[in-house]
């Protein structure tokens, strides 16, 4: 009996995402974080057109988002540093578990950078936020 195929891992670059939507995220960046996981949790059974689920989802938090807890169906993840760096080294990590990897973000420095490393895109309007 063979194991099953890993999920798609969807990837969410939360500050990206939250400060493409101008609704005063800033005031309340962990706040802001927290919708977007909750939104973000309703994806992972059926995930999007362009990406069948369902996903492994895991939202990239950084700075003032940080403290973000887990919900089902959505790791969150607290970058130390970065969040371009903790979503390049998720991937890089990932990369050879799974056969499809995917970044929401509109950031073109890490688009460029994840791609590089076999990574598809998908931007901030693709995912169910606000």
């Amino acid at each position: 009996m063979t194991a099953p195929a890993p999920r798609p891992l969807l990837v969410v670059d939360a500050a990206n995402v939250v400060g493409s939507v101008p609704d005063g995220w800033w005031r309340d960046r962990r706040g802001a974080a927290t919708r977007l996981r909750d939104a973000v949790a309703r994806i992972a059974d059926d995930g999007l057109p362009q990406l069948p689920g369902p996903l492994d989802v895991v939202l990239v938090v950084e700075g003032a988002a940080r403290g973000v807890a887990d919900t089902p169906g959505v790791h969150v993840l607290a970058a130390p540093r970065s969040g371009d760096d903790a979503i390049v080294d998720l991937v890089r990590q990932e990369t050879a578990l799974r056969p499809t990897i995917v970044v929401a973000t509109a950031d073109r420095g890490l688009r460029d950078r994840v791609t590089a490393l076999g990574a598809q895109i998908v931007g901030p309007r693709t995912l169910p936020y606000p």
